[in-house]
């Protein structure tokens, strides 16, 4: 190796860690819940380093945001696949999958995602126009998660429309269940947890018997 080379795989390595740095100080700003983390000025204060340095890496505030939601989901991985038995019943898939969603959606990264979203644009047209690539990576994140359900219920002769279905509601559902563990409830959530899953078991169980 000559010393050119090696000292572009130094700078190289370097350029990565101070990448991964910049995401991680990002993360751990929008999981405050602040909204004020949501602001190219502060994150780069949160990283310590100048807003050139950060758009060196990122491009723009576009890119950053991108790269900060790309991260997320690679922590998440693939998600209900990895932490479903391919070879459970219906019922042990469904409580299994509303188990992890209930855990991540009170993480650190889940929170820094909540922040991030309730400060970007709602309108989608608008935020497609404004943060394009944010806008794509969240877009990513439907059939993601639509491809990996199917995959978590393969083999159960379940109708895949109503899987497909079940993928669009639940996300949604566990937000509001985990809302209340975090605002405090007189709900006893693990009631709630368990009624969700007999009503997706009963629903996508009622597929094989129509079918």
């Amino acid at each position: 190796m000559t010393e050119a080379e090696s000292n572009g795989r130094r700078t190289n390595r370097r350029g990565v860690a101070t990448r991964e740095n910049m995401l991680d100080a990002a993360l751990q700003a929008l999981a405050t819940g602040d909204r004020t983390a949501v602001s190219a000025n502060r994150i780069a204060k949160e990283i310590g380093a100048t807003w050139g340095a950060v758009k060196y890496q990122f491009g723009d505030i576009d890119g950053l945001w991108a790269a900060v939601l790309h991260r997320t989901a690679e922590r998440r991985g693939d998600l209900p696949v990895s932490v479903v038995n391919p070879q459970a019943p219906l019922r042990d898939r469904v409580a299994a999958t509303v188990e992890i969603l209930y855990r991540g959606l009170t993480a650190s990264d889940s929170r820094a995602i909540e922040t991030l979203r309730a400060a970007l644009p709602h309108d989608r047209a608008e935020l497609e126009n404004q943060y394009p690539r944010t806008a794509a990576e969240l877009a990513s994140w439907k059939d993601a998660w639509a491809r990996a359900c199917e995959r978590a219920f393969a083999g159960l002769d379940v109708d895949p429309a109503r899987v497909r279905e079940v993928a669009a509601f639940l996300p949604g559902s566990m937000r509001g269940i985990t809302s209340e563990k975090q605002l405090g409830t007189y709900s006893d959530l693990d009631e709630a947890r368990r009624g969700l899953t007999n009503a997706i078991v009963a629903y996508l169980e009622g597929s094989r018997r129509t079918s």
